[in-house]
């Protein structure tokens, strides 16, 4: 590695909702975070169906069930 040309490494808090959840190295002090694994439905294990625009019914509206009783 050249000298002179990485930028310091210095230790960092990742802080999720104002506490601090996991400590590791970074190049900056603290890193805050929206979403993170001891939080994320894929990782806790929680099934969530969110369906906030509506997409189910406006695609059910615009095809009905035509797309289930096409032949192929």
């Amino acid at each position: 590695m050249k000298k002179s040309i990485h930028p310091k490494v210095v230790p960092c808090k990742i802080i999720y909702q104002g506490q601090v959840v996991m400590e590791t190295y970074s190049t900056k002090p603290e890193i805050h975070v929206d979403v993170w694994s001891g939080v994320h439905p894929f990782w806790t294990g929680e099934d969530r169906f969110v369906d906030t625009e509506g997409r189910v019914d406006k695609f059910t509206k615009r095809f009905g069930d035509s797309y289930r009783n096409k032949k192929k």
